[in-house]
């Protein structure tokens, strides 16, 4: 072979190499987004006054889910579910203090699986359960990492400014809430953005990335820039209504005072102050998404990125009384949800399927092409993205304690009417709700003989579903 011959072959090595390159399209990358006791209180949710253009944008460009809900209404058992695939009966995290991966100490969760199917992973925040001060970081997966910013305590907070409003609501009352002065990144969301936005201007490009954002607010206490007060007018916010006798036909366990401490006991005044602090701390929180989302467009990276944003659990602002999570009604265990994912037909679109946050891990397994570990109790929501009329779920899953000593543990389905909760396997009481009739879940119908029948078929399916948890010894 001559000389001429080989560099022929050569060449024509390299376009077929090229083109090859060209036709395979680079691995997605991950933008995972978290808010931490976020309840839907998004303007793309239909929110009467919350101001949150980012995160609308975000869903006019994905998929909103409409009916996502997570798996236990607590901080670190619900992010100890979502990373792991895993329900609660199987992470036996069902506290704060509980630790997954002395639990389950070869559990495989999403970022460290991405990370070993090659994937720059970084995470900027609170992703698992990050205590404060800075270095109670047990429940942070060691091996899920290539980066991770410390989570640390930002108090004392920057100067506070007067506010109109002269009362607010003290610790005893349960939600603190205060007005700063300073930039946006003052405080640790800001922070957390800076640092996500310099990580991925400094990446290793050779890599996909996989990069989680998680946002300390709307969690208490509710500290924001005062700019962010200045969207609510307080005589733009008002309360829930209910019935007078909202409690009359509630179990114990769910009533308002079951977990002490969450009861706002304060003026009808104050009462509105605390939610509009709690919707000033959502806007700040959608800036700080912004500046990530932004940056991502900013760097090309938009069009081969799959971004998913979620809420951990949801929050009350005084429905049923109640003013804090850890409850089984709707508005605590329901999450804003939303998954922009390049290429699917349903961008843009509302979904009103059940869906789970056990799902986000199968479905960004299957997005990026990653084989999803078989022991995954979720399923991929990658039909739902390619059309948001169809459902794969027939029933949602949530599970609480509630108690002076958290000793009432709860479980709940959600299907697409119908509610249904037990408290103890129904020793400390049953509830019913037809989201059909009472979206608010303000009739408990569990004693309606009209309908025992669907009570005794949704209640055979939590105990096939949700048998009690195996309580882990300390």
């Amino acid at each position: 072979m001559n000389r001429r011959t080989s560099l022929l072959l050569l060449l024509l090595a390299l376009v077929s190499s090229w083109t090859l390159s060209a036709a395979t399209p680079a691995r997605p990358n991950v933008l995972l987004l978290m808010s931490d006791d976020l309840a839907a209180t998004l303007g793309c949710y239909d929110h009467p006054v919350a101001k949150t253009p980012h995160l609308d944008a975000l869903a006019k460009r994905g998929v909103q889910f409409d009916r996502a809900y997570c798996q236990f209404p607590h901080c670190n058992p619900s992010r100890a579910s979502m990373m792991s695939g895993l329900r609660p009966n199987t992470t036996r995290v069902t506290d704060n203090g509980d630790n997954l991966y002395q639990n389950l100490p070869d559990v495989m969760t999403l970022p460290h699986h991405f990370r070993e199917q090659g994937y720059a992973t970084a995470r900027c925040g609170k992703i698992f359960h990050l205590g404060v001060p800075t270095g109670a970081e047990s429940m942070d997966d060691p091996k899920a990492w290539h980066f991770g910013l410390p989570f640390r305590d930002e108090r004392p907070y920057p100067a506070t400014r007067a506010s109109e409003v002269k009362v607010k609501a003290g610790k005893k009352q349960g939600l603190p809430w205060q007005e700063t002065t300073g930039p946006d990144n003052n405080m640790v969301d800001g922070q957390f953005a800076e640092r996500a936005v310099d990580w991925m201007e400094k990446r290793d490009a050779a890599k996909p990335f996989f990069l989680a954002v998680g946002f300390h607010r709307p969690h208490l206490p509710l500290v924001a820039p005062a700019k962010y007060f200045d969207l609510y007018p307080l005589n733009s916010i008002t309360l829930p209504e209910a019935p007078e006798d909202d409690e009359s036909d509630i179990p114990l366990p769910a009533r308002n005072g079951a977990v002490p401490g969450y009861a706002l006991t304060s003026s009808p005044e104050q009462r509105r102050a605390a939610i509009r602090a709690y919707l000033a701390c959502v806007s700040y929180m959608d800036a700080q998404a912004g500046v990530v989302l932004e940056a991502l467009k900013r760097l090309g990276l938009e069009e081969n990125t799959i971004v998913v944003f979620s809420g951990d659990h949801g929050w009350h602002l005084g429905e049923h009384g109640l003013w804090h999570k850890r409850s089984l009604f709707e508005e605590s265990a329901r999450v804003p949800f939303i998954i922009a994912a390049p290429g699917t037909k349903g961008a843009g679109k509302r979904s009103s399927s059940l869906v789970e946050l056990l799902d986000v891990y199968p479905t960004l397994c299957d997005l990026a092409g990653v084989r999803a570990p078989d022991v995954l109790q979720g399923k991929s929501l990658r039909p739902v993205l390619e059309d948001p009329g169809v459902s794969i779920h027939d029933s949602a899953f949530t599970q609480a304690r509630r108690g002076k000593e958290a000793e009432y543990w709860g479980r709940t389905v959600r299907t697409n009417r119908w509610r249904c909760t037990e408290w103890d396997e129904g020793r400390n009481g049953i509830e019913l709700y037809d989201h059909n009739v009472d979206p608010h879940e303000y009739k408990n119908l569990a004693e309606d003989p009209q309908h025992a029948a669907v009570l005794k078929e949704l209640r055979a399916l939590l105990a096939e579903k949700l048998p009690p948890i195996e309580v882990v010894k300390k």
